[in-house]
């Protein structure tokens, strides 16, 4: 971790870590989907439309976090994922989300065939 993800006490701030799960989704959708973001929202988004954290131990300065990424589901403009942090394999938290597909308005619009197939080869 570094001294700007962390609060005085030298602990990570905990809005710190949204910037961290948006890192990994971000990073997902580059390299495992082929798409990244400066791709996407040029027209669409992919907003997200619901999250829930535990935070299950305190992350410190110098701390070196794992995050792995697991599509959870897949629905006709949703996707449901799952993020665990963990430091030497213990665990730090645990994220479950859900990523809308929206259009330029904003409206939920049907993943592509191809990101579909991409994202359920993930999912299993």
């Amino acid at each position: 971790m570094l001294f700007r993800h962390c609060d005085p006490a030298g602990i990570v701030f905990f809005p710190r870590y949204f910037e961290m799960i948006n890192d990994c989704v971000e990073h997902f959708f580059a390299e495992c989907l082929g798409w990244p973001f400066e791709e996407i929202h040029k027209v669409e988004a992919v907003p997200t439309a619901e999250i829930s954290t535990r935070f299950v131990a305190p992350s410190r300065h110098g701390d070196r976090l794992r995050l792995t990424l697991t599509v959870t589901r897949v629905g006709r403009s949703s996707l449901g994922y799952r993020i665990e942090g963990t430091c030497d394999d213990a665990p730090r938290f645990t994220a479950e989300a859900t990523l809308v597909y929206v259009d330029g308005s904003g409206k939920p619009t049907p993943w592509t065939q191809d990101i579909r197939d991409k994202l359920t080869k993930e999912a299993s």
